[in-house]
């Protein structure tokens, strides 16, 4: 396939020398391979290394979510390119196959995300979070479509996901100095240049996190960092407020369908933590730098603020 997959890693584990034999055994197999090794100390580079695969070192305190991403562009020359991170495991031999016949299917289509699932160790919230997020239902997308609406338009997963080389180029890669949310920038920017967005629901990752509430609390507060810093998005395709507190209840009817009673407490929690988490980021300028740092899951983001 005429694809470039990119890998960010750092201490990637035993998981990542599964992700990495599931990602060669793709059919048809995968032009090349790039590897972006944050001086990992366990041993992710060596395996890389063993499976063949291209890899690049950098210091841990250079990587940046789109500033890394985008200097792996820099000799990319195949005419898509695919995103991973460590920990999602691809579900077949054909994941990335049916992840980018989207483009053959829409010519206006720039990017892609597939479905994640949860990972076979992932406590009810988390199994709830991939059910929710990640429908059965594929979807194509423009300014100008109903589906699905306002903000939920740019949702998006550097996770599991597939780009235009040429235009990711021709918009400048992906934005340097972003605490998170890189693939959802950009999303957005194909929209507004527009062009579609994808997602393709029988293109398959495993792929969850078990955040704690404190972890829950520091991802949206990035989340809001990420939302104040990039308000044109917001703007443009509608606020979010209210979506937090579906999701909430949703999560709730989940628990109690499938009796996980015990796990009512924590999903109360979580989604406490989650709402002051946000809106604490949204007006991160406020609490100054050495209160965000603390508050953050991104710490480093901090450093060039």
């Amino acid at each position: 396939m005429d694809i470039t997959v990119v890998i960010p890693t750092y201490n990637g584990g035993e998981l990542w020398k599964e992700a990495l034999r599931l990602l060669v055994d793709q059919e048809p197999a995968i032009y090349r391979i790039k590897v972006i090794d944050s001086s990992s100390s366990d041993g992710t580079r060596e395996i890389s290394e063993s499976f063949g695969v291209d890899v690049e070192v950098i210091e841990s305190k250079n990587f940046d979510h789109g500033g890394t991403r985008s200097n792996a562009l820099n000799d990319i020359d195949t005419k898509f390119v695919v995103f991973l991170t460590q920990d999602a495991l691809l579900v077949d031999k054909f994941s990335i196959e049916q992840l980018i016949s989207v483009f053959d299917e829409d010519e206006s289509v720039q990017c892609v995300y597939g479905r994640q699932l949860p990972h076979i160790n992932a406590n009810p919230l988390a199994q709830h979070a991939r059910y929710r997020n990640y429908k059965k239902k594929s979807y194509i997308t423009s300014l100008n479509d109903a589906y699905p609406e306002g903000f939920q338009k740019s949702f998006f997963s550097n996770s599991f996901s597939a780009y235009r080389t040429d235009f990711l180029r021709s918009i400048g890669g992906f934005p340097n100095n972003l605490i998170l949310g890189e693939d959802v920038y950009v999303a957005a920017k194909a929209l507004f240049h527009g062009n579609k967005v994808a997602y393709k629901s029988t293109a398959e990752v495993m792929h969850s996190h078990n955040y704690a509430v404190k972890e829950e609390f520091s991802r949206y507060f990035d989340i809001g960092v990420f939302h104040a810093t990039q308000p044109w998005i917001l703007k443009e395709l509608g606020p979010v407020e209210g979506k937090g507190f579906s999701f909430a209840l949703d999560q709730i009817k989940y628990l109690l369908s499938k009796k996980e009673y015990k796990w009512l407490l924590s999903s109360i929690f979580s989604s406490l933590a989650k709402f002051i988490g946000y809106k604490l980021g949204k007006h991160y300028k406020i609490l100054g730098k050495s209160i965000s740092r603390k508050m953050s899951m991104y710490k480093s983001y901090w450093n060039n603020v």
